[in-house]
C-alpha cells in the first residue's frame, strides 16, 4: 500500500457520521481517520518534514485506538523504503529492519512488547543440570514496555555481510548465548543462559593415568609415593 504524493480531500463530521475527520484518496479510500472520541483508527499516512538537519520521512501503517499496530513502512521523501517496523500496543514488537537510502540493509532488530493490560510474563524454570527438563513455570510482573529480545544483526553496507550480532533477553545482554541455542535455560535476573553456570561447576577431568593409579591403590591405608626429595 503506497499513498505517497496523493492529493487528499478533507471531510468533516457531517460527511461521514462515524468519523470526526478523515482524508479521501482519488480511489475513494479513507485515510487518517479520527473517530468521535478523538482516537486514530485504521490506515494512516504520517508525514514528517525535515527538522534541524534531520531528514524528513513518510510512514504508513495502521492505528488501533490511537496506537500503532502491525507492520509500518517508512520511506524517505524521495520514495525509498528505509524501515519496516512491527508494533503491538503502540510499541515495537517483533522484527524491525532498517535500510540506507540506497536500499542496503543496516540492521535487523528484535523487540518484545508487554501488554499494558496484562503486565505479566511466564518464565520457564529449567533444571540446571538438565536444561531440557522444565521444573516449573513462574509468573512474574514486568513493566509494560518494549524490550530488546532476541537477535540483533548489524550489516556491512558495502559488502552486505554480517558485521556482528547481539543477543538480548528482556533488554539485558545475553553475553554467552549461541544464536541457534533456543534450548538454553535463561536466568531472568541476569539475562544469562544457565548453561554457563553448569559449565562453571564442572570439575576438571582427571587424566587417565591418575584414574588408573587411584584404582590400583584403592583401599590401601598408606601409599608410598616417590616425590623426588632426597635425604632424611
Amino acid at each position: 500500500m503506497r499513498y505517497l504524493l496523493i492529493a487528499t480531500i478533507f471531510f468533516s463530521l457531517g460527511s461521514q457520521a462515524q468519523w470526526k475527520s478523515f482524508t479521501l484518496t482519488p480511489k475513494g479510500d479513507t485515510l487518517n481517520r479520527i473517530d468521535l472520541t478523538g482516537l486514530k483508527q485504521g490506515p494512516w499516512v504520517v508525514q514528517m518534514p525535515e527538522l534541524r538537519g534531520e531528514r524528513g520521512y513518510e510512514e504508513e501503517g495502521y492505528f488501533y485506538n490511537d496506537k500503532k499496530e502491525g507492520t509500518w513502512k517508512r520511506f524517505s521523501l524521495e520514495g525509498d523504503m528505509i524501515a519496516v517496523e512491527n508494533f503491538s500496543y503502540g510499541m515495537k514488537s517483533g522484527k524491525c529492519i532498517y535500510f540506507t537510502n540506497s536500499g542496503e540493509a543496516l540492521r535487523e532488530e528484535s523487540w518484545r512488547a508487554i501488554d499494558p493490560k496484562s503486565p505479566f510474563d511466564t518464565v520457564l524454570i529449567r533444571d540446571l543440570t538438565d536444561p531440557s527438563k522444565i521444573l516449573r513455570k513462574e509468573i512474574i510482573k514486568v513493566e509494560p514496555n518494549s524490550y530488546k529480545h532476541g537477535t540483533w544483526t548489524f550489516y556491512n553496507t558495502l559488502t552486505g555481510g554480517i558485521e556482528r550480532t547481539e543477543e538480548w533477553v528482556m533488554s539485558r545482554p545475553r553475553v554467552d548465548a549461541q544464536p541457534d541455542d533456543d534450548m538454553a535455560p535463561i536466568d531472568v535476573a541476569e539475562g544469562k543462559s544457565t548453561t554457563a553456570k553448569k559449565d562453571e561447576k564442572k570439575e576438571m577431568k582427571k587424566p587417565q593415568a591418575i584414574l588408573d593409579y587411584e584404582k590400583k591403590n584403592a583401599g590401601k591405608k598408606k601409599i608410598k609415593v616417590r616425590d623426588g626429595s632426597t635425604g632424611g
